[in-house]
């Protein structure tokens, strides 16, 4: 199903991975898509080239989620191009992985700036600018659930992101504004993939009894789900994308 050619989606950190994966498949629905990126243009330049070649309408915007002023400049950006804004998806994070007792100071700060202070600021700019009707997205982890060792402070800006989700979702009442929250589990990206031997990669894909990683493909599938028409009725909820793992 897809949706009238006026919407407009913003996804954080869109230049690869699951991001890219949700921007290419919003525009394949119909959505004109803002393509976030924090750093290296070309792969953000890259994806907007294919989605203009297909038909689509794309537009890349460099902003650290982390940089309150840099989030509204985005949005300004946005509704100069294109008049407004219906969708964000908080896709942008960063995940580094210790015990504890062992994580610095600049590791705890770097996953609250981007994970949780990055999503407040775009869910604070959303909630004033977002046209009536939108859908928010944000990204949590099935690790909130999982406690997996080594996770314990990505998991925590990610819970936190969980209950901004669902406190946000009844403070828009009124405006037909859903905000939900994916989950993913293990999927194959180089954020997930980096630094893991192939035995614990292979040994998390067995995790869930569909026996395999997610793809960026699964899990934009759920985006797509939530930011389309068929999921107007799903509001404050956290979908766990993870193949049955948790």
């Amino acid at each position: 199903m897809t949706v009238s050619e006026n919407r407009v989606a913003i996804v954080t950190g869109a230049s690869r991975g699951i991001g890219a994966a949700v921007a290419d498949r919003l525009a394949r629905d119909g959505f004109t898509v803002v393509i976030n990126y924090s750093g290296n243009a070309t792969p953000a330049e890259e994806l907007a080239v294919v989605i203009e070649k297909r038909g689509g309408r794309a537009l890349t915007a460099k902003a650290d989620v982390s940089d309150a002023e840099a989030v509204r400049r985005m949005f300004d950006a946005a509704e100069a191009a294109f008049g407004g804004v219906d969708v964000l998806v908080n896709n942008a994070g960063i995940m580094a992985l210790s015990p504890i007792s062992d994580a610095d100071d600049a590791h705890f700060q770097r996953m609250i700036d981007v994970n949780l202070k990055g999503t407040f600021n775009t869910l604070r700019e959303a909630g004033k600018r977002l046209r009536d009707g939108g859908r928010i997205v944000n990204f949590s982890t099935s690790v909130v659930g999982l406690k997996l060792e080594t996770y314990g402070v990505y998991a925590a800006t990610k819970a936190a992101v969980e209950t901004m989700t669902a406190i946000m979702a009844k403070e828009m009442r009124g405006r037909e504004i859903t905000i939900n929250a994916i989950a993913p589990g293990p999927t194959a990206t180089d954020l997930f993939l980096n630094g893991k031997s192939d035995e614990l990669v292979a040994r998390m894909a067995k995790m869930n009894p569909l026996e395999r990683l997610g793809t960026p493909e699964d899990i934009a599938a759920a985006v797509s789900f939530l930011a389309g028409p068929d999921g107007s009725w799903i509001n404050g909820q956290v979908l766990r994308a993870n193949g049955g793992m948790i």
